[in-house]
């Protein structure tokens, strides 16, 4: 175990030529950051969980009813043993023959079946209750810290002068500010990560979390080799649009659609603007040029740049999609009326399914005699959004 630490702690990966561990020890008259420091993220994590249930329980819930917003959830499906057995053991997606199978075996027609695990997939989905509190309590936590950090850096020098970030590196020493920013940014995100596993179920489950993954790696590197600076930096840009996308999405949900479209816009303005505008020129600048010329690269060095390029590749993602579902309704004519959170589903980013999702049948099914009274007309939801998703949240997260 010792030598594989020595190994991960080599000091010619993490740090400048010349540079030692040693050099960064605290003293009595300098404080630098300290790996051991973080532990302290994995606890303050537990209980920023703990204050977001006690949030949502007593802040946002009652905000919610306030508006109207009911808690109830999607029409529930009807108790079945064999089909309850199949939605839970074998698939939740049954596939044509399956479905033929289960036709013959109950004598229900195929279309009934398919509502049946239709409504048993929606039957898990959050209410829009659920869905305000969690929005609600994400917009609070980017208020507070992006207004922290603006409050913070604008007493900084390198706000104003990125080469700051770089002068008499890695010796800067490590202000109460900075590791307060950083801990708790740090907690936020390993609450996040942990609840993605009770939150919304989200269909980019996967990508999201690995996006978690690399926002912790990221702070966690830039903080043990001591690049707090540029960091806080990194961490105060990415702030500003999270604040917009969890309003409009708030907004949304209490069905205030012009107070939606407009904070849709502004967020899609900031994000854009930001993320492909300030970011590369502001932060990618100082990181890829300014510390070339006055540190110089080493292996963390281009470790560090690579992750952010690669931030700024999610970033050019992310913004096409935004992009693409703007032009997509000013090309249909549907401005006035358009909805920017319902979001086709093949442009999702981070998106909660509808209520009542739309599915489409297999074109060489076997069809049955639908009821007269038209209850088994699924090829749209009832609220019209022809398999439309709400909910998107374009990247929340670093």
């Amino acid at each position: 175990m010792a030598g594989i630490l020595a190994w991960f702690w080599n000091e010619r990966f993490w740090l400048p030529h010349n540079v030692t561990w040693a050099d960064l020890k605290n003293t009595d008259e300098a404080t630098f950051p300290q790996a051991e420091d973080l532990y302290l993220a994995c606890p303050l994590a537990l209980c920023i969980f703990m204050i977001r249930l006690v949030f949502e329980r007593f802040i946002a819930r009652p905000c919610a009813m306030g508006l109207k917003i009911q808690a109830n959830g999607p029409q529930k499906a009807q108790p079945n043993a064999i089909l309850e057995k199949v939605f839970t053991a074998i698939t939740k997606h049954p596939d044509e023959k399956r479905l033929e199978g289960l036709s013959k075996q109950l004598d229900w027609d195929v279309r009934t079946i398919q509502r049946w695990f239709r409504q048993r997939r929606n039957q898990e989905k959050p209410s829009t209750l659920a869905r305000f509190c969690e929005s609600m309590w994400r917009l609070t936590f980017y208020l507070y810290i992006f207004t922290y950090g603006v409050r913070f850096l604008k007493k900084t020098p390198w706000l104003w002068n990125t080469k700051e970030c770089w002068y008499n590196y890695p010796y800067q020493p490590l202000t109460v500010d900075i590791h307060y920013y950083y801990i708790l940014e740090l907690s936020f995100y390993l609450s996040v990560l942990f609840s993605r596993f009770t939150d919304i179920r989200r269909k980019d489950f996967l990508i999201m979390f690995l996006h978690h993954v690399a926002t912790i790696s990221l702070i966690v590197f830039s903080y043990v080799n001591n690049m707090a600076r540029v960091g806080t930096l990194v961490m105060c840009l990415h702030d500003a649009a999270d604040i917009l996308i969890e309003a409009a999405k708030m907004a949304n949900y209490a069905k205030c659609q012009m107070l939606c479209n407009l904070l849709f816009a502004m967020f899609a303005i900031l994000f854009i603007s930001f993320r492909l505008g300030v970011y590369p020129i502001w932060i990618l600048n100082t990181t890829l040029f300014e510390s070339w010329e006055i540190v110089g690269p080493y292996p963390s060095w281009w470790v560090f740049n690579l992750l952010l390029l690669l931030l700024q590749l999610l970033h050019s993602f992310w913004s096409y999609l935004i992009v693409k579902t703007a032009c997509r309704a000013i090309s249909k004519g549907k401005v006035g009326r358009w909805n920017p959170l319902h979001v086709s589903k093949d442009d999702r980013s981070d998106i909660e399914s509808s209520s009542d999702e739309d599915e489409s049948f297999p074109s060489n099914q076997k069809h049955h005699t639908s009821s007269t009274n038209g209850t088994n007309k699924i090829g749209a939801n009832k609220n019209g959004t022809n398999g439309y998703l709400t909910g998107a949240s374009y990247p929340d997260d670093h």
